[in-house]
Formats: C-alpha cells, structure tokens, sequence
C-alpha cells in the first residue's frame, strides 16, 4: 500500500484517523501499532514476522542494555542487537549479491537464494539499531512498554522508506503528545503538499526518464540523454521529497513531530552542502553512528578522510545490493574527500561555479544510481559526452518541447521560492488571506491528485526498493 493510492486516501486512513481518535489517549499506541501492522501486511503479509522479530529483539536488548549499565556485561545488548539486525539485512539483502560476485570471479555456479526484499528493511533496521545505541550511551532511556515500543518501530508514516525516525527524537512523544487542531491542520497541508510533489510532478516527469532510459543508447542523441537524466534528478527529488512531506505531515496528525528530511538540495554550493540537504536523516544517522564512532575529523586528515570513504562506501551499499549502488558510494566518497583537500576553498571563492559544479556532478551521479546494469549506466553516460546518435536530434527536440512547463514547474518547485513567497504572505498579518491561500491550495493540490491516481496512470515509488 503506498500513500498516493486510492485504499490509503479513502479506505486506511479514514479507518486509522476515526479508531485513533475515538478511543482514550492511553490505547493510541496500540492502535498506531496493530494499524501499522495491518499497513506493512498489505504488502508483505509473510515479512510482517521479520518486522515483528526485530521488534522484539531490540526491546529486550534495550532492557538488557539499560540493566547491565555500569557492568562488563554493559556491551551485551549492543552486540545482540547489532549482530540480530545487520544480519537480518545482510541475509535478505545482500546474500544473493555476494554469491553472484563470488561466482563471477571465481567462476562457480553457487545456487542464488532469490528471495524477495522485504519492503523498508534498511529503513526500520537502522531504525531499531538506533534505539539499542541510544541506550548504551545513556542519551535514551529502555522503553518498557513493548506495545509502545512496537509502535515506534513499524509507524506506518515513515516505515517503509523513511524520513528515519530515531528513538530519542520521539521517546517522550510516545508517552505523552499534544493532539490540537492547528496540529492536525498544519498535518494536512503537509500531507496534501506531499502527495501533489509525488503524484503530480515526480510521476508525470518520471514518463520521461522512462521514455529516455528505455531508448538504445545508439539513436539517443546528447540533449536526449541531458534531457532525460535531468527529469530522473527531479523525478527522484520529488519522489522521495513528497513521500517525507507525507510521512512528516501524517505524523503530525498523529501527534507526532518527525524531523525534515529535504532542504531544496540542488540549490547547493557544494556536493559536502548537498549531502546535509538530501535525505538528512540517513546522513545524519551515519554522522552519529559510524562516522564520528570511528573518529570523525578529531584524529587528523588522513583519519577523517578514510572516515569519509567508509561512510560513502556504507551509503553506497545501504541503497541497494549491486555495483552501481557501490561505484556511486565511492563516486560520492572521492568527490567529499577531493572537496575537503582543496576544492571548498575553490568553490567558495565562486558560488555560482560551484552550484553549477555541484548541479553537473549530482547528474552524473544519478546515472550510476539509476542503472543497475554498469554496462547501460556506462553507455549512457558516454552519450552525455558526446557518444551517441550526434548532439541533437527531432525527438529530444519534440521531448523537450513536449516537457517544457513540466520541467519549469519541476525547477521552481526544487527551490524555496515558492515557500518564501508563501512566508512573506504569512508576514502581511492578514490572517483571512492566508486561510484562504492555504484552503485553495490543499483543494487544488487534492483535486488534481485524485484526478490524475482515478486515470490509473503511472504511480511507482522509487524509496520502495530499499
């Protein structure tokens, strides 16, 4: 079940919203719970026992943990629950990857296991694993009510691809949360953004990296290819950006505060800015729980340069068990490290250089990510250099026309423009103009979006598939 469906809009969410706030505050835990259960079952009725497991693990880890504090044995818990939760990944995700790569060179046939990924594993795992941590180091306390417990791990806002919640961010929400009216309202608005993001831009440009990724790289001309990667870049932007401005915004109808996932990242200076803009919270779960355990920038140059190329190769690997996934880690590693040698200093002197820098690099690294065939991510890329069927050609022309309000809206929707504009309407102090600003927008937005999910039209989630 995705958020930009039919059953969510009108058949989940209305059951969850009604049995959520008819009963007492004390059972809305157990509710969120059994609902969210009901919500990863939709689609992965076998998987929903992995989730169940992982759930339990931790919290007996986290008491384990919290119980041993002080002692030799303070280590216990941590250790079970990052050996029960890495290889839970590990073995769903990545077995069949190793055993392809050591076939391929050592020339075996070992068997693959083939199973399918569980939806939102590398998401609810690190999710959990934050909890144990945040216990071992005294900045969370053991959470005793496992219906509790279970309901932070398997919230359905953000349990399948995210923003990563962690533990500590919401411990006190779980016990006591402010339910208001302007809470809820402010919900909505987010929730309605969110899905106008994902189902009016991300999958109406998505048409066209599909048309153009699925074209022989041999008659694809050089602005086709430019064309094309530059709708992926918006298309995943927009995507993933709507999927957490639906998870924030159903969090606040639930009580909650998540924290943002999205700070417009393609208005970045830097690849080092871009990375504090995109997907926050992976970056930052990765800052807390690897790069700075392993030393930071506290040990010298070259420690914090291999700290670096460990996370990239880490982030690589957490989007997916293939080599592209991999190559793009280390792309991304090579760039950081290049950047903190000499390149900021550069860049900073010319901020203009260095958005276009940034904007030319992030392209780049969207084909490695968006092909999990090394072969076509390579031959696409030499025809953005060059390699095609010439420079231009009708039907890139014909795209481009065809694409061109999409692409601009896309643009101006990828910077905050539109939010200041918005702030500076909410500055005036006219409180009826911005209630009605806000009515029209969220009817607009909802409109268009039933209209177009009714058509039956093109509607995937890329975040799904890791």
């Amino acid at each position: 079940m995705v958020f930009s469906s039919l059953t969510f809009l009108f058949l989940f969410l209305p059951a969850v919203l009604l049995v959520y706030y008819v009963l007492p505050p004390r059972a809305r835990n157990t509710v969120l719970f059994l609902f969210s259960l009901i919500f990863y079952a939709w689609g992965e009725p076998i998987y929903v026992v992995l989730m169940l497991w992982s759930t339990v693990l931790d919290y007996c880890c986290g008491l384990l943990t919290e119980k041993y504090r002080g002692t030799n044995k303070k280590k216990l818990g941590l250790i079970i629950s990052l050996i029960g939760n890495l290889g839970l990944l590990c073995f769903f995700k990545y077995t069949d990857f190793f055993l392809g790569s050591f076939n391929s060179l050592f020339g075996t046939s070992i068997g693959k296991l083939g199973l399918p990924l569980p939806i939102g594993i590398s998401f609810y795992t690190f999710q959990t694993m934050s909890y144990t941590i945040d216990v071992y180091r005294g900045e969370a306390k053991a959470q005793r009510n496992i219906l509790s417990f279970g309901a932070y791990v398997s919230l359905f806002p953000q349990l399948i691809a995210g923003p990563i919640v962690r533990y500590r961010d919401v411990a006190e929400q779980l016990d006591c949360r402010d339910y208001t009216a302007d809470r809820f309202g402010d919900g909505v608005k987010r929730f309605v953004t969110g899905l106008g993001k994902k189902v009016l831009l991300a999958n109406n440009i998505g048409l066209l990296w599909s048309t153009v990724s699925q074209t022989d790289p041999a008659r694809l001309s050089t602005l086709g290819a430019w064309v094309g990667i530059i709708a992926f870049a918006f298309q995943i932007y927009f995507d993933f950006s709507g999927y957490s401005d639906m998870a924030i915004g159903l969090g606040k109808m639930l009580g909650f505060e998540f924290r943002e996932n999205f700070d417009y990242p393609y208005i970045s200076g830097s690849v080092t800015e871009f990375w504090r803009r995109w997907h926050m919270s992976l970056g930052s779960w990765f800052r807390d729980y690897v790069y700075i355990p392993l030393g930071g920038n506290r040990k010298g140059l070259p420690v914090q340069l291999r700290n670096i190329a460990v996370v990239w190769l880490l982030t690589g690997l957490w989007h997916g068990a293939s080599w592209n996934f991999v190559l793009w880690g280390v792309y991304y590693g090579l760039l950081l490290v290049i950047e903190k040698l000499f390149l900021l200093r550069w860049i900073k002197k010319a901020p203009a250089i260095g958005r276009i820098y940034t904007l030319f690099a992030v392209l780049l690294g969207w084909v490695l990510f968006a092909f999990d065939d090394l072969g076509a991510g390579l031959s696409f890329l030499r025809v953005l250099f060059g390699g095609g069927a010439g420079f231009v050609s009708q039907t890139a022309l014909y795209q481009l026309r065809s694409y061109a309000v999409l692409l601009v809206l896309c643009a101006v929707g990828s910077t905050p423009l539109l939010k200041r504009l918005y702030e500076r309407l909410r500055s005036t102090g006219k409180e009826g103009l911005v209630l009605t600003a806000d009515a029209l927008r969220v009817v607009t937005l909802f409109g268009l979006s039933l209209a177009y999910l009714i058509s039956g039209s093109y509607n995937p989630f890329l975040y799904f598939r890791f």
